[in-house]
């Protein structure tokens, strides 16, 4: 493996997690690149141009590279208009992959492989890999039909079918198909009856360099927050699917026994439902009494989230559904215990009560006891973040470039599938 085309249609690896639909997608494909840029593999990243200010090409660092393909108006389009510029944007990739003098100095490499992420860019990469006969790799990120069961309002109702369908369409051409835990393996083959043998795991890493322990005292003097209250701390894109509504019910319930405890979200809204969440929100959190108790910061550049991390008592993550949950990932590194929703991609990263606690009932009084429970027990809290930062230490983004090197060179020397 040389050379590796990555897709990225509905957001750039350069935009800012938790605005719009920037998250831990957007994290995992720069981070991934980078990693396999180190590794030797020159990774050209393609995603939508959504301004004419965009540059055609941004030389990231060496070995990787974004590239601003056109489709559809230079200006940001709500997701679930996007499919309408899947084939604009399919040609342009195609386009920029065929030509040369494009890429400086890896314009005389040929591609080896296609790596689509999510549905929208895996109809993309479906098209590609036919027209240039290269093997193509899917990670979906979100599947259509867990989130349906998880949060039906998510799910634009002229459209799930067809994401559906899509999705099963991808999955049937990829010649692999990577999950990010044994969960979403086991969702991928049982909604989209994928063969088991074409699934590949690979779990995303944590940038260890930004994400580590530090002192709890000096973070929050530097975000000037509370020194000696309770602390909790929710991240995230603002959209019912990850729950900050339970985490600030979960916050109500606390104040009875912790009346100086604090909230703190960083996020801004996402999705359709995102504007209109936030007001709900903002309304629970008046009507709860709660308005001197929750701060609501803009979201932040990817790196600064440690400061955040290292300031908060607890990490509430009560999202419906996850298929990895990097905020989760992240938190622990840091040695924030974690408390989160016993779903999806959770329950492989939480050791139950050695690294934090899962939830299997996701209601407000549920979260407020196992964090009274950490609060209460100095020494339990000490050794919930020993035991973080230790298991955090197994996920890192050289491992899954690793992994997904030998991966794509499995695929190069093999014949490529075929749609069924």
């Amino acid at each position: 493996m040389r050379r590796l085309a990555v897709l990225s249609l509905h957001t750039s690896p350069l935009a800012q997690p938790g605005t719009g639909d920037g998250g831990g997608m957007n994290v995992y494909v720069r981070e991934l690149s980078s990693a396999l840029a180190r590794a030797g593999v020159e990774c050209d990243v393609f995603t939508r141009a959504w301004s004419d200010d965009l540059p055609g090409t941004m030389s990231i660092e060496p070995g990787f590279r974004v590239h601003h393909v056109s489709a559809g108006p230079p200006a940001p389009i709500a997701k679930e208009s996007l499919p309408e510029v899947v084939d604009e944007f399919a040609d342009g990739v195609l386009k920029r992959m065929s030509g040369s003098g494009a890429f400086g100095t890896a314009e005389d490499l040929p591609f080896d492989a296609v790596h689509a992420n999510y549905w929208l860019s895996g109809v993309a990469g479906h098209l590609i890999k036919h027209q240039l006969n290269l093997p193509l790799v899917s990670t979906f990120h979100t599947l259509d039909r867990v989130k349906a069961e998880a949060s039906p309002e998510e799910v634009e109702a002229d459209s799930s079918h067809r994401r559906a369908e899509a999705e099963a369409a991808v999955i049937r051409c990829s010649d692999m198909v990577l999950a990010s835990c044994s969960v979403e393996a086991t969702q991928i083959t049982d909604l989209y009856h994928a063969d088991p043998s074409r699934i590949r795991i690979v779990a995303p890493g944590v940038e260890h360099a930004f994400f580590g322990p530090g002192d709890r005292k000096q973070a929050r003097r530097a975000l000037d927050l509370p020194s000696r209250a309770p602390l909790l701390l929710f991240v995230g894109r603002i959209q019912p699917l990850k729950g900050l509504a339970v985490a600030v019910r979960t916050l109500a319930a606390l104040i009875e026994d912790h009346p100086d405890a604090h909230l703190v979200v960083v996020g801004g809204p996402s999705g359709p439902q995102g504007d209109a969440e936030v007001a709900r929100v903002h309304s629970l959190v008046d009507s709860l009494g709660l308005g001197e108790h929750v701060f609501f910061v803009p979201p932040r550049l990817h790196e600064l989230l440690s400061t955040y991390y290292r300031a908060a008592d607890v990490c509430l993550v009560p999202s419906r559904s996850e298929s990895f949950g990097l905020v989760a990932l992240e938190a622990a590194a840091c040695g924030t215990p974690v408390v989160a929703s016993d779903v999806g991609g959770l329950r492989s990263l939480i050791d139950h009560g050695r690294t934090g606690y899962l939830v299997e009932d996701p209601s407000p009084e549920a979260f407020a006891g196992r964090v009274r429970q950490i609060l209460a027990e100095p020494l339990l809290a000490e050794r919930l973040s020993t035991g973080s930062v230790l298991r955090a230490r197994r996920y890192t983004w050289a491992r899954a470039a690793h992994l997904l090197r030998e991966i794509y060179d499995e695929l190069t020397v093999g014949r490529l599938v075929e749609c069924s």
